[in-house]
């Protein structure tokens, strides 16, 4: 199996909302059973909605069938009926009791014990998943969908936006930027190195409006002397990390993107969003934020 060919296409490391990784793993000994709670953190809502519908239904059809065995146990169901023992088991777990359905035998009255038990742990436990996925700290952070090298005084410069997409604030926002690509050592070892990307402002203390990030390459740029065609080939990414307090949650919140070579354009800029309205007020246009316009 070949693991690392020259030429191949750029592709991304970092996972992006709506994409799946590129990353593919081989001989990876880990069980995904054992991060059985990130997942159901993780999942879709849909999905998990679903998988606590589908359990919720086969513990009661198990129960159904656990009382159809036990014969004549139930009072007033229909013979054989696993409905009506399906529908009194739910009955059970869910703790109604309506009166019209009730256990006869020592051995109906074991599995009602049993059925309750498992009622109460399920109960606490979606609701403790539930309560878990709602509390997760989100960032509605929008991204340029492209980046653009233009110059900036007179230097090269490596941009790219990002907003807030609420209308609160981000307190004390941190941003990262670091080149990924690969290289080969003089020894003829492959690497896939990081290069941290210095920026004219990385850190500000109130993130409310939008954020040009702005990385000069100059000599002690990493993407010094570098062009497309050389990017292309190093398989080189963009990868973006911005970190800050959400004002509203007082929680750490984060976001991350990532810039492909693709996405990369050269003798571009940005086209401006920032005005004022005609009373005064800062406004963002951000029907322009993604677009770009050529270097004259």
């Amino acid at each position: 199996m070949v693991l690392y060919q020259q030429h191949q296409p750029s592709t991304r490391m970092v996972i992006r909302d709506g994409e799946t990784p590129d990353i593919v793993r081989f001989g990876d000994p880990h069980s995904q059973w054992r991060d059985l709670y990130y997942h159901l953190l993780t999942m879709p809502w849909s999905g998990f909605i679903g998988l606590l519908a589908l359990l919720y239904m086969a513990v009661n059809a198990l129960f159904a069938v656990a009382y159809l065995l036990g014969g004549d146990c139930i009072a007033s169901p229909n013979p054989g009926s696993f409905s009506d023992a399906f529908f009194f088991s739910v009955q059970t777990m869910a703790s109604i009791g309506y009166g019209a359905m009730h256990p006869t035998t020592v051995y109906a009255n074991w599995l009602v014990v049993m059925e309750s038990f498992m009622g109460l742990l399920f109960i606490a436990m979606a609701t403790g998943m539930i309560f878990s996925r709602f509390s997760l700290p989100t960032a509605r952070i929008l991204f340029s969908h492209v980046a653009v090298i233009t110059h900036h005084n007179d230097v090269p410069t490596l941009m790219f936006r990002t907003a807030n997409k609420r209308r609160n604030r981000i307190l004390e926002a941190q941003l990262w930027v670091t080149l990924v690509r690969d290289e080969i050592t003089p020894e003829g070892e492959y690497l896939r190195r990081f290069h941290d990307l210095s920026l004219i402002r990385s850190h500000t203390p109130l993130f409310a409006l939008t954020w040009t990030a702005m990385h000069p390459i100059d000599a002690n740029s990493p993407l010094y002397g570098e062009t497309y065609e050389s990017l292309s080939q190093s398989r080189a990414e963009i990868v973006v990390t911005i970190t800050g307090i959400d004002e509203t949650m007082s929680q750490t919140i984060h976001a991350r993107h990532s810039f492909i070579t693709d996405e990369i354009l050269w003798n571009r800029k940005f086209v401006d969003i920032l005005g004022w309205t005609r009373e005064g007020r800062r406004a963002i246009d951000f029907n322009n934020f993604h677009r770009v316009k050529s270097v004259l």
